[in-house]
């Protein structure tokens, strides 16, 4: 398969499932992978020359923006023997590549205690801050979701997130009972309209707000952490992994949602135990 081709069939796949802004980040490694092998066959690169490749373009490119591109590469590939049926190994799964592009392990992120998140919430001052916070710790928001939300996506118990971070032209999201008769009665003693956002305030403004209230109660806390909680809390009580991945937090990978899943202490395994086989 020529380079152009293989380029071709993988835009025209991405279109439909990422966002625009992705797309412009992958066409600035294809147009450079282009003018390198425009009259290769895709199978033909070796990953001595795909590495080299890498290697010359990122020189001084920061370790981020590096397993970035290797990432996006290997993502290149993957789908292209995925979709094409292509009898080749991907160049990029070589120790060569993955060892110079690895990504560091990281620590796994303890998640906040249903206890604290509660506190936090009851109390909040005015009913703005605490359906904020209710729509991220209950509903599995992101805060820039949250922000985004205008009076018209409102659909009794859904709200219709638009231009979400899947690429998809909207996603649903859920509410429990008593937060959408809240979000409900918020909108109407604001006699919002229908085009109106439901929380016209910046993302700064919101980051500082959830911070400070973690301050009063000396936790350290931002926004996403409280997304983190919803899948962690989901989980603990028996909700499917399928459910939290498609519904709370609508990943597209179930891998993705098992990183936000929090360590379970030794404690918790052992009640767990116990609950699973009736002691």
């Amino acid at each position: 398969m020529k380079i152009q081709e293989a380029f071709t069939i993988f835009k025209n796949h991405q279109k439909s499932c990422i966002k625009p802004k992705t797309l412009q980040s992958y066409d600035h490694l294809l147009s450079r992978f282009e003018s390198q092998f425009s009259d290769r066959l895709l199978e033909s690169i070796r990953p001595e020359e795909a590495y080299q490749f890498l290697e010359t373009w990122l020189t001084n490119a920061a370790k981020a923006t590096r397993r970035l591109r290797y990432a996006q590469l290997k993502a290149f590939y993957n789908l292209l023997i995925e979709n094409s049926y292509l009898d080749m190994r991907n160049p990029c799964c070589t120790p060569l590549l993955s060892k110079s592009f690895r990504i560091p392990k990281q620590e796994r992120k303890m998640v906040l205690d249903k206890e604290i998140v509660d506190e936090i919430i009851y109390n909040t001052k005015s009913l703005r801050d605490r359906l904020i916070l209710e729509l991220q710790a209950r509903c599995g928001l992101r805060i820039g979701e949250v922000l985004g939300l205008r009076v018209r996506d409102i659909a009794d118990r859904k709200l219709i997130l638009k231009e979400p971070k899947s690429g998809k032209d909207e996603e649903m999201a859920f509410m429990p009972e008593q937060i959408a008769k809240r979000l409900l009665e918020y909108v109407n003693n604001k006699k919002l309209s229908q085009n109106d956002l439901i929380f016209p305030i910046c993302y700064s403004t919101a980051r500082s707000m959830v911070k400070n209230y973690g301050v009063k109660l000396h936790v350290k806390i931002a926004p996403h952490d409280l997304r983190w909680h919803s899948a962690t809390y989901a989980s603990r009580n028996g909700v499917p992994l399928e459910i939290i991945s498609k519904v709370i937090l609508r990943h597209q990978d179930l891998k993705t949602t098992q990183i936000y899943l929090g360590k379970v202490s030794d404690s918790e395994a052992i009640r767990w135990m116990d609950t699973l086989h009736e002691k």
